[in-house]
């Protein structure tokens, strides 16, 4: 990314309803995340948006708390939580300073991750290590540069970069994230607004020393 866009920026897509990371349900991958036994204890949704994921973990019996800094995807989170009928936890918080109170196990991290530009990656990358207790994993699934310009798009090298010291990268695996296309990506995607796409991306699983 040029530049990290702005948080009223995000919080304008919730409102007209246009996100096209909205699915209305968990992105595939976070729910292949959990079946494989790769989510445990006190578990951080960062970017959580309108909460499909923490509604699936709390759900499935998980202490999570999702976090987003538009406040509009925090009402709307916890509304979808209300319907499904889930006692689920929100909080609207900047994922740049998510702060030094409670620590996590396992942190996830679904299209927030690949928004950011260099140096914000490297503070909030910085910020999941201080929230993250010892052996925690952080799992990011990020659009892949072998895209095609469904959002911003992040390289292999730039993951590998970002969980550099302090963290042992276990796993940087392709896989696929999946949209609802909007207006701004007709001509790129070749395909209507209101198709469902399923994008390259990768899936990094983070461990924290």
């Amino acid at each position: 990314m040029d530049s990290t866009p702005t948080f009223s920026r995000f919080d304008d897509v919730y409102k007209t309803r246009t996100a096209p990371w909205v699915i209305g349900e968990p992105q595939p991958a976070i729910v292949g995340l959990e079946r494989a036994g790769l989510v445990h204890g006190t578990v951080l949704d960062a970017g959580c948006g309108t909460g499909e994921h923490t509604i699936l973990l709390t759900r499935l019996g998980y202490d999570v708390l999702g976090v987003d800094a538009a406040p509009t995807a925090i009402e709307r989170a916890r509304e979808n939580a209300v319907a499904k009928g889930v006692d689920a936890r929100f909080e609207v918080a900047d994922a740049l300073n998510l702060g030094a109170g409670r620590r996590y196990d396992t942190v996830i991290d679904s299209a927030l991750f690949h928004i950011f530009d260099d140096t914000d990656r490297a503070e909030y990358v910085a910020g999941l290590h201080a929230v993250c207790v010892p052996d925690a994993l952080v799992h990011v699934l990020a659009l892949s540069d072998k895209g095609r310009g469904f959002g911003p798009e992040v390289s292999e090298a730039v993951i590998r970069d970002a969980f550099g010291d302090g963290w042992a990268l276990e796993a940087l695996d392709e896989t696929t994230y999946r949209g609802v296309v909007q207006e701004p990506h007709v001509e790129a995607i070749g395909l209507p607004v209101g198709s469902v796409v399923d994008e390259p991306a990768w899936l990094a699983r983070a461990r924290r020393l």
